[in-house]
Order: structure tokens, then sequence, then C-alpha cells
């Protein structure tokens, strides 16, 4: 599916949020959502079986409960996921379940009844050998199961042809209201005196907050099909966790590794950095380098723990 415009300054009027209450995109979605105006709806699954089509129905039923009212108005924002990347290997049902088939599902039901559809996507769909930032278009190949399921939840949205579907990819995030890998790694850093980082892994570090924001303005703009979506720049894991420990102050050391010496269960692309040129002209501008969102999140974090105590004889 092409990516296309529907008709700009049309932001809906309902967003319901799959995810908002408790997952760390979720939670900014709903915030953006509600800074521009927009009825943000967060859900969990304690609301609603998600995977249930019927109990959604109904339960958007009574969100919306005027047939009268113009249901292009009401836009579904898919922020559930299954992300444990190297518990997938051992896990294939439970993340298919939930990053194809939810996707999948959500998609009858929004086509069906006329809703917009978000969804969000991975870099992990591509296996790196292109080794340079790689373009919506560009072929898909993922190495692990994480990827591959959420390649099938793509390719399932694509498949029905729906007007109002925006699938974002994007990676590497970081941001407020749950622990990610930026604070993970404040955390160690406060507690050791050195941390090895993988420093052969290429991606796009992206804020959540800024993710949010670009998704709204996409919507405003009317953006239509399959994007990338992320901060600008590009990092390895190990600068990112090196740049965020800077920013804390702490007096970790940080050792920069390959691949090779931190084995996982799933396979990693060494290379996925996202090219934003399309999103950047659909949205209005161009997201801001990752460095950037990075210092903005830090200076909200509390300050880290330190271990001071003298080292144990």
């Amino acid at each position: 599916m092409p990516t296309g415009h529907m008709p700009a300054g049309q932001l809906p009027k309902i967003a319901v949020i799959l995810g908002g209450k408790n997952g760390m995109l979720g939670q900014a979605l709903t915030k953006a959502f509600a800074s521009a105006g927009v009825q943000a709806v967060p859900v969990s699954g304690a609301d609603v079986d998600y995977l249930d089509a019927d109990a959604l129905e109904d339960f958007l039923d009574e969100l919306q409960p005027d047939e009268a009212d113009d249901l292009s108005e009401l836009c579904l924002v898919n922020a559930v996921a299954y992300t444990q990347v190297d518990l997938a290997e051992d896990q294939p049902e439970e993340a298919y379940k939930l990053n194809a088939s939810l996707p999948a599902q959500l998609g009858v039901v929004a086509m069906e009844r006329g809703h917009g559809l978000v969804h969000f996507s991975t870099d992990f769909v591509f296996d790196g050998a292109k080794n340079a930032p790689y373009l919506p278009a560009d072929a898909t190949n993922p190495l692990s199961v994480y990827g591959a399921s959420k390649l099938a939840g793509e390719e399932a949205l694509l498949s029905l042809g729906m007007p109002g579907l925006l699938i974002l990819r994007t990676a590497w995030l970081f941001g407020p209201g749950k622990v990610n890998f930026v604070a993970r790694m404040i955390e160690l850093a406060g507690a050791r005196p050195a941390l090895n980082v993988v420093n052969d892994q290429h991606g796009s570090p992206t804020c959540t907050t800024d993710l949010a924001e670009l998704t709204v303005a996409l919507l405003r703009n009317g953006a239509t099909g399959l994007l990338h979506a992320a901060n600008a720049g590009q990092a390895t894991w190990f600068e990112l966790a090196a740049e965020a420990v800077r920013l804390a102050g702490l007096p970790c050391r940080m050792n920069a590794i390959p691949t090779s010496g931190y084995p996982t269960r799933a396979k990693r692309p060494p290379y996925s950095v996202l090219d934003l040129e399309g999103t950047a002209k659909v949205a209005g501008y161009a997201p801001r380098p990752w460095r950037e969102a990075l210092a903005e999140y830090m200076a909200q974090l509390p300050p880290p723990a330190r271990d001071d105590s003298p080292p144990s004889a």
C-alpha cells in the first residue's frame, strides 16, 4: 500500500489508545493526543480483551453510542506489542498473537466500522545488510521471531487495503513511565564501576514523547501507509548508553564490546537506522536529534543512586 494523504487538518475527535494506561509509548501517546485537543482514551488489557473482537466492538460502541456519529472521527492507536526480543525465540506463539494476530484483527474491526488505525512496527524487520538508512520500501528480512512477528502484523494490515491505516516503524525506544534501556543503564552505572555495552549494532534511538508528537503531526497532515518514525541521527547501544551516563554525571567506566562479547538468544540486525526524509515531508518538520531528546529525558529523571561505599576487603 503506497504512502498517501487523507484530508489535512483532520485529527480524530477520539483516539482509543491500546496500551495507553501502562505502556511507555501508550502513555506518551495519550498525553500527546490530549494536548492536541483530541479525546484520548487510554485502554489496558484490564478494560477490554484486545483479542476478543466482539468485546472490542462493544467497548467502542460505548465510547461512540450514537450511530449517526461520523465513525471516521474515532481512531484506534495500537501501542500494544510483544517486545521481549530474546524470549520471543522460545515463545513464538505469544509473540505472533500480539504482534501479528492482534493488529490483523484491529484492522478488520477498524475497516468494518470506518475508524482510522495507527499501528507501530519495528526496525527489526530488516537484516542490516544494507548498511545505509532504510527506506520504508526497502526489502525486509527479519533475523528474529520478534522481527518476523512484527513484519507479519504489517503485512496483514497492508493486505486489507484500508484507507485510514498508518503504520509507523520505530526503534530503540526510551522515555518516561516505564523501565527502558536508558533508565536501566543509569541504574547499573550507579551501582557498578564499569559497564560493557555492544558497539557494533547501529540504530535510531527514539524518545517516546517525540514519537507521540510526531504521530499526532502525521495524522494532522493526513498521513497514511507505511512510514518510519524516530529521532534523527544514529547510534550504537554503546553510544546511547555512554551519552546517558555522561549526562547523569556518573563516574562509571564505559567499555565498548562487540556483539560476540554479549551473546543473545535472538539475532539483532547490525544496522537498522531508519530513513526519515519521507516522514519529515509529511509531518512538516524534521524530528530532532536523539541526543537532544535524550538530554531532555535525562533532565526529568530523579538523580541516579550512587554506590559510594568503599570496596570490601
